[in-house]
């Protein structure tokens, strides 16, 4: 009975308001018959075919086999293996083709988290050259990657959202649905468009969900409801929807306070206006330009800085205000709908990981886990300075064995520290390139996450929470998984995702103690944490996780081509100049960028075959383009004279 109303509870939280509760039947009835329904002869065929699997040896899980798990930290399986597929520790070079022999042209893309795969995906479907991804973890996902613990549960670094405006990531989505039903279908016999085939379950993601701002000692600040389905709000322009789904809701800000933003607004039709225009931006903290702006204390204390420190990952005087502005206008102003978000319904690594790394091997491609590349070999072209990257060393995490992988394109996607790890082992190679060398100033940021699981279950407003001000110089947020994730819905007791973002002060403070300020959080904010008990726990902690947009750094973000490397490619959020129309910390950017980095390569080496339509994030309302292509006017009509402006300095 317990596990039925938590699965209630969980479905009323998913409405279009804050104070909604009822989801969508459609989505209430899916959640309900996945929970109940007894195994389809699919499922029992696949059982049937796992258990075959685990009577035969095993190996780690991205070079195929199930994941072992070893003192209580096995790693998550990518359960995506076509077939087994030799570690490059079995072999002294990756030069030879993955599938049989051919003279197309081979690429390396090193790194496996979203935007290694979405060049290493877009590179083995187009059939045009020969594609081997290196990831130094064991699984994939970067950032997004995972592990199950000893008894079997999953354990991520932080909740990843998938927002509204995320048109590749969601198309990706479809694609790897349809191609599991296909080969579904090859397996039984049965055609892909039968109902078997339609099940609900086939897609990873929730519905999408209101959130809660929390502030301390239980104080609700406001909520966000889900844009899309406020009627009639939703269809208004944006910033007029916006204002209209919000004006009932609870607020602890004043309407006074809010409207103190309506300056600020100014800066959004103007921080991109040239390049020059975006630079200075950049020079400008995120704070300095709201004081500017006479954004109120209020306003600034309880939404602008914890929103940014969750979104961001940063506080807001650490923070360029142009990356603050772009980032803000893409989660939350583009569209009415902007600031809608779901969440994953189960591991990341096993639900969309896994299914590509079956579909890059399935293409003839290789994917390799726990490779660490070490070093980074180049011959000098042209005469002129340039280097052409010939080889790439990497290290097998496991026996310490090294293979070398020559090809003739490259795709670094990589995260900042291991970009930096990567220039700086290889001096006279990528420190020789001037633009590598400019992104040892980037810095990144550290972060904590945590598991909870109490003894016994706790009815919540809200799946996802937002905290302001319970941490010093820390974003906090919490996720209700028995809510959100099918793998805990039928948990005897609340399951918790507490996370905390530029978490320096964290990292050196005991399991013992993290955990204990995350159950502080949680019951300032829901009153019935009091009474429950933690039974268990986890702390992951990731220093150095994430890419900090600090004040000034787009000046050493590195481009995605580098004019002294040709053909190396860069793909990640880190890499400026290309045009994603998704920006900040943000899963579809990084996706994307692997998509741009594959289309680069593809031109290069494959004269274009195979290259990849990359969606488009939805264009500037009219209203929004007006004020900019006004802003753009009065910037070259009174030219000097706009320095007097407080926001255009």
């Amino acid at each position: 009975m317990r596990g039925t109303r938590a699965s209630a509870s969980a479905r009323s939280q998913h409405g279009s308001r804050c104070d909604v509760k009822a989801a969508s039947p459609v989505v209430a009835r899916a959640f309900t018959s996945l929970a109940r329904r007894p195994p389809s002869l699919l499922e029992q065929q696949q059982q049937q075919r796992q258990r075959h699997a685990a009577a035969a040896p095993a190996s780690a899980s991205l070079s195929g086999g199930r994941p072992r798990v070893r003192d209580g930290r096995g790693r998550l399986s990518a359960r995506a293996a076509a077939a087994p597929t030799s570690s490059s520790s079995s072999s002294s070079s990756s030069s030879s083709s993955p599938t049989a022999a051919s003279d197309r042209p081979r690429v390396v893309v090193v790194g496996g988290g979203w935007a290694g795969f979405g060049a290493a995906r877009a590179l083995a479907k187009s059939g045009a050259v020969d594609v081997t991804l290196l990831e130094g973890a064991p699984n994939p996902g970067g950032v997004s990657g995972g592990y199950r613990d000893a008894r079997g549960r999953s354990l991520e670094l932080g909740m990843k959202g998938m927002w509204y405006a995320y048109p590749s990531v969601y198309g990706l989505l479809r694609e790897l649905s349809e191609e599991k039903r296909a080969r579904e279908a090859e397996e039984t016999g049965l055609p892909p468009t039968t109902p078997l085939f339609r099940a609900p379950g086939d897609y990873p993601l929730t519905d999408f969900t209101t959130s809660g701002f929390w502030g301390r000692n239980g104080r609700l600040i406001t909520c966000a409801p889900v844009f899309s389905k406020t009627e009639p709000f939703n269809r208004f322009p944006t910033l007029v929807g916006q204002f209209g789904a919000t004006a009932s809701l609870p607020w602890d800000i004043s309407l006074a306070d809010r409207l103190t933003m309506l300056p600020w607004l100014a800066a959004l039709a103007d921080f991109d206006a040239s390049p020059e225009v975006y630079e200075a931006y950049d020079r400008m903290s995120a704070r300095e330009l709201f004081k500017r702006a006479g954004v109120s204390q209020k306003m600034y204390d309880d939404f602008l800085r914890p929103t940014l420190l969750v979104g961001l990952f940063a506080p807001p005087e650490q923070l360029s205000a142009a990356a603050v502005l772009e980032t803000l206008y893409y989660y939350a102003l583009q569209n009415v709908a902007s600031f809608d978000v779901c969440w994953p319904r189960g591991s990341i690594a096993e639900t969309i990981f896994g299914p590509m790394v079956d579909g890059v091997r399935r293409s003839g491609g290789r994917v390799l886990g726990g490779q660490v590349v070490v070093a980074v070999e180049a011959a000098e072209e042209n005469g002129d300075g340039t280097r052409r990257i010939t080889a790439v060393r990497a290290r097998d995490a496991a026996t310490g064995e090294e293979t070398r992988h020559e090809a003739d394109a490259f795709v670094f996607a990589v995260g900042v520290k291991g970009l930096k790890k990567l220039v700086a082992s290889n001096p006279e190679t990528l420190a020789a390139v001037p633009e590598l060398r400019g992104a040892m100033a980037l810095r990144a940021i550290d972060c904590v996450a945590t598991r909870l699981w109490f003894d016994r279950r706790v009815p919540t407003r809200f799946p996802a929470n937002v905290l302001a001000g319970f941490e010093r110089s820390a974003g906090a947020t919490f996720f209700m998984l028995d809510q959100l994730n099918d793998e805990y819905k039928d948990a005897e007791g609340s399951v918790v995702a507490a996370d905390f973002y530029g978490a320096a002060e964290l990292l050196p403070l005991t399991d013992e103690a993290i955990v204990a300020r995350a159950v502080s959080h949680l019951r300032e904010c829901e009153p019935g944490f009091r009474d429950a008990r933690v039974v268990d726990s986890a702390v992951l902690r990731a220093p150095e996780a994430v890419t900090h947009f600090g004040v000034g750094s787009y000046a050493s973000r590195p481009p995605q081509r580098l004019p002294g490397a040709p053909n190396l490619l860069l793909a990640g959020d880190l890499v400026k100049g290309v045009a994603t129309g998704a920006n900040g910390l943000s899963q579809e950017r990084a996706y994307v960028t692997g998509l741009s980095a594959a289309n680069a390569v593809l031109e290069r080496v494959a004269d274009g075959r195979g290259v990849v339509a990359i969606p488009e994030v939805a264009r500037d309302e009219p209203h929004i383009t007006a004020g900019k292509q006004l802003v753009r006017a009065a910037r070259q009509a009174l030219g000097p004279l706009l320095a007097l402006s407080p926001l255009m300095r």
